[in-house]
């Protein structure tokens, strides 16, 4: 009988320490999503399914073209997944299609698409010291911070990284953010 009990404790103290380990990982080091939409093709598409990198901002400040995720502000369990163009203090303009940040245009071969639509950056948007201006990719189907239902993003809004596609298989493998 204490055989029994002793191995049953033993199983339910591995399932426990499972369960705990479980939670820290996905709460403070990585989280699966799903990409929904095509606002960030062709880097990603709709559908894929990816892991979240939520640790390396603990340690660094988010760069220039990272690809962040965040929660949709007035909608709970959605997030957007976008890429980070303008950064703390920066001030970001779109002119004839064009991302222009401290006047001086940006060089980037994301988005190549002239945008039709420039939204809240049709005039300048300074930065504060912990905003981001974030667009997808494909800018002219995109809701990103030239909408003010997105808007700047915060360094504390940032759930955290896209770092690796998990699916489909075929296209598996880190993600580049360059």
């Amino acid at each position: 009988m204490k055989g029994i009990i002793r191995e049953l404790f033993g199983w339910i103290l591995f399932i426990v320490l499972v369960v705990a380990a479980s939670y820290v990982v996905v709460t403070f080091v990585g989280q699966r999503t799903q990409v929904s939409g095509e606002s960030m093709e062709t880097t990603l598409a709709d559908g894929d399914h990816l892991i979240v990198d939520k640790i390396s901002y603990r340690f660094r400040d988010p760069k220039r073209y990272d690809i962040v995720v965040f929660p949709y502000r007035y909608e709970e369990d959605t997030y957007y997944i976008k890429r980070i163009i303008g950064l703390p203090g920066e001030t970001v303009q779109i002119t004839d299609g064009y991302v222009y940040i401290n006047g001086v245009l940006l060089d980037e071969h994301y988005g190549n698409a002239v945008m039709d639509n420039p939204g809240l950056a049709a005039e300048p948007v300074t930065l504060g010291p912990d905003e981001y201006f974030v667009l997808g990719d494909n800018r002219n189907n995109s809701q990103d911070s030239r909408s003010a239902n997105v808007g700047v993003i915060h360094r504390d809004e940032l759930l955290g990284r896209a770092w690796i596609r998990i699916w489909p298989l075929d296209r598996f493998g880190v993600i580049k953010h360059e």
